[in-house]
């Protein structure tokens, strides 16, 4: 067992605050874990990120194991994403323009300097079931094997980094990048 430490638990509790306060997901929408070693902290299902107490993560194993009861809905798609790429930590949000965008791309290709150095062009993968679900997980971790962050499509982005606070970064990056693109594109109507 892990202990979870202030400073980690710190982590959790400020990304999730910073993914509500941005709009990034609803009340109890989204999800993050961070890996240790053969060990995932994850959120807990229905948790509320913006208000995350001790009892909103959960410790689980790298693979299946009876432990899974109670992590977030999508534990299937970060284990697959460990599995797939060197990321420590996971964020996954609903962030609105992202999924705009993903109705009708297979790539969304950023305009802004920031998005083009921090993300380059970051690709949009389909699932028939898109929460929760095996083929989700295999499509973002083979997308994510070559990207910081990859959007589901209706769904919204999966984000991977060093920290919790680096996947945000990838995340609200993104998220202006497509908000961006919106207003480009409704300007030239």
């Amino acid at each position: 067992m892990i202990m979870v430490s202030d400073e980690l638990f710190a982590s959790f509790v400020q990304t999730g605050r910073d993914l509500f306060l941005t709009g990034a997901i609803s009340s109890h929408g989204g999800n993050m874990s961070v890996r240790v070693g053969e060990r995932i902290l994850i959120t807990r299902s229905g948790s509320m990120l913006g208000r995350l107490t001790r009892k909103d993560i959960v410790e689980t194993g790298i693979d299946a194991c009876p432990e899974d009861e109670g992590c977030s809905r999508e534990l299937v798609v970060h284990r697959a994403i460990y599995h797939a790429t060197g990321a420590l930590a996971i964020v996954h949000a609903h962030t609105v323009h992202t999924i705009h965008r993903s109705l009708g791309s297979e790539v969304i290709v950023p305009l802004d300097s920031e998005s083009k150095a921090i993300l380059g062009d970051v690709p949009v993968v389909s699932a028939v079931q898109t929460i929760a679900s095996p083929e989700a997980a295999d499509v973002l971790s083979a997308a994510l094997r070559d990207s910081k962050v990859a959007v589901l499509r209706t769904h919204g982005p999966f984000a991977t980094g060093t920290t919790l606070e680096e996947a945000f970064y990838h995340v609200s990056c993104l998220e202006a990048s497509a908000h961006i693109l919106d207003i480009a594109d409704a300007t030239r109507r």
